[in-house]
């Protein structure tokens, strides 16, 4: 049975500069990134990509995995 629909709320975000544009992405959920120009852009296309993630995994019969329990981050 499939527990409660999970929004992109409940899961740690990661948005960050890479060179010339921003990156945003799901740790939890391989494959679940986006890119915009901004920070805000890239949030807003995140939002786009975990909802065709949930759609597929709705569509699958599975569940989305759970949220990921420790992120470190690393400053180089």
């Amino acid at each position: 049975m499939i527990g409660p629909m999970k929004s992109i709320n409940d899961y740690t975000m990661v948005v960050a500069p890479d060179e010339d544009a921003w990156f945003a992405y799901v740790p939890a959920i391989p494959g679940c990134h986006a890119m915009g120009d901004t920070a805000d852009e890239a949030r807003r296309e995140l939002e786009g990509v975990f909802e065709a993630f949930r759609e597929i995994y709705t569509e699958d019969g599975r569940e989305l995995p759970a949220d990921i329990r420790e992120l470190i981050p690393v400053a180089s």
